[in-house]
């Protein structure tokens, strides 16, 4: 075949791509966002969104990739990164624990490497685990059960380990065992070995890929001050600390904590960042809790008090936001409400990160489960938290599906 005919294929594969979720950009939403939208029930929404089906999809700060894109890629690593990079999210999720040095890398939890890595399979390494492998006793019905974190190893012990789909089989007798347990609903396909990153790391990537960043200080797992004398603030002005050295300007961070107090830190002794700093509000999920998003006598703080204490964000799960309404209809809830009414911005989590709709999902979306009747339904309720909560940025699992709905609707 010579030269010319090649470059007659080349062109017509480069339009074909460019029909079927490319773009101009690079920016690739995949055949998901095409799946749900057509699981719609027939309406406005469904043919807006359709007419967007050719793009063009650009990258966009609305989609935010939740640990990369966890859906299919093992969380935290260099391949979840660049595969949420490549669906268009403008902004990327290194959650930020310590190892036994110090030193800062990208993990959900302080000890969760036994769920995802391979760690109890290098038996050198496993050897230093808080908790080595306890196999299951069906005689007694124990579970299989382990706790690995990475307090327990020195950053180069961390990057020997391959990052996996965060799973266990609590039914296990051997490790080989323990490490499986996938849900069927996720895949392996691209689970063979992922790349772990330190933070500096991540940072190092995510310029590389033209992304923003979101590092999340991850609450230790371990007492503190750790050793006697690494303390929470220490932790905390070492996470802006490498945006510094790595000389990222401070608006293209947006350092989060479930811990008020770590926003607050921000605020008064790294301004630049603390201004953007995110408050994730989990205060309905916690134990004892009487927090309910449509009764604002159980906030506490008031949103008017976090306004008042210089937080500008703050981030609920998705099901804090929304509620039906008397006649079934996904809306506002009181929260989204008064967070808006007193000039704070939201930002929510996790989109895509539950299975099939319905049997497998359901806990982002418990507050409005009877009206998500098939998946596409989850759609609506994005339309909902875009237009009517106003939320200016939302977590994903699978970015790929945020970044076409804001690319059709014309979201930043």
């Amino acid at each position: 075949m010579d030269t010319r005919t090649w470059g007659v294929l080349g062109a017509m594969v480069l339009s074909a791509c460019a029909s079927t979720g490319g773009s101009a950009t690079g920016i690739q939403v995949g055949p998901r966002p095409y799946f749900l939208v057509e699981q719609l029930e027939p309406g406005p929404l469904k043919q807006r969104l359709r007419r967007c089906a050719d793009g063009p999809f650009r990258r966009t700060t609305f989609s935010i990739g939740h640990r990369g894109a966890p859906l299919q890629f093992p969380e935290h690593t260099r391949e979840s990164y660049e595969a949420a990079a490549r669906m268009g999210a403008g902004v990327l999720e290194c959650d930020v624990t310590f190892t036994k040095d110090r030193q800062l890398v990208c993990r959900h939890s302080q000890c969760d490497l036994h769920t995802t890595t391979n760690i109890l399979a290098i038996p050198e390494l496993a050897a230093k685990c808080a908790k080595p492998f306890e196999p299951a006793d069906p005689a007694t019905g124990r579970p299989a059960s382990a706790r690995c974190c990475t307090s327990d190893v020195t950053l180069a012990e961390f990057k020997r380990l391959c990052g996996k789909m965060d799973a266990a089989d609590p039914a296990a007798t051997t490790v080989e065992q323990y490490l499986r347990g996938t849900p069927d609903w996720r895949t392996d396909l691209y689970s063979t070995c992922g790349t772990l990153l330190s933070h500096q790391e991540s940072i190092a990537l995510f310029r590389s890929l033209g992304t923003k960043f979101t590092p999340e200080l991850k609450a230790p797992s371990v007492p503190m001050p750790y050793e006697g004398d690494y303390t929470q603030v220490a932790y905390a002005q070492q996470l802006v600390d490498e945006y510094t050295r790595a000389g990222v300007p401070p608006e293209d961070v947006w350092p989060q904590s479930f811990q008020l107090d770590d926003v607050k830190y921000w605020l008064q002794h790294a301004p630049r960042f603390g201004r953007q700093a995110v408050f994730l509000d989990e205060r309905d999920d916690l134990p004892g809790s009487r927090f309910d998003p449509d009764d604002p006598s159980t906030w506490e703080p008031s949103m008017e008090a976090l306004a008042a204490s210089g937080v500008r964000i703050i981030a609920p799960p998705i099901y804090v936001l929304l509620k039906l309404d008397a006649e079934g209809r996904i809306v506002p809830s009181a929260y989204a409400r008064h967070a808006r009414a007193a000039g704070l911005d939201l930002i929510t989590w996790s989109f895509e990160r539950e299975g099939p709709l319905p049997p497998g999902g359901g806990y982002y979306f418990q507050s409005i489960a009877p009206a998500l009747k098939r998946d596409g339904d989850v759609l609506v309720a994005l339309d909902v938290l875009a237009r009517d909560v106003g939320v200016v940025g939302v977590f994903s699992d699978w970015p790929g599906t945020v970044t076409y709905y804001a690319s059709c609707m014309g979201r930043d």
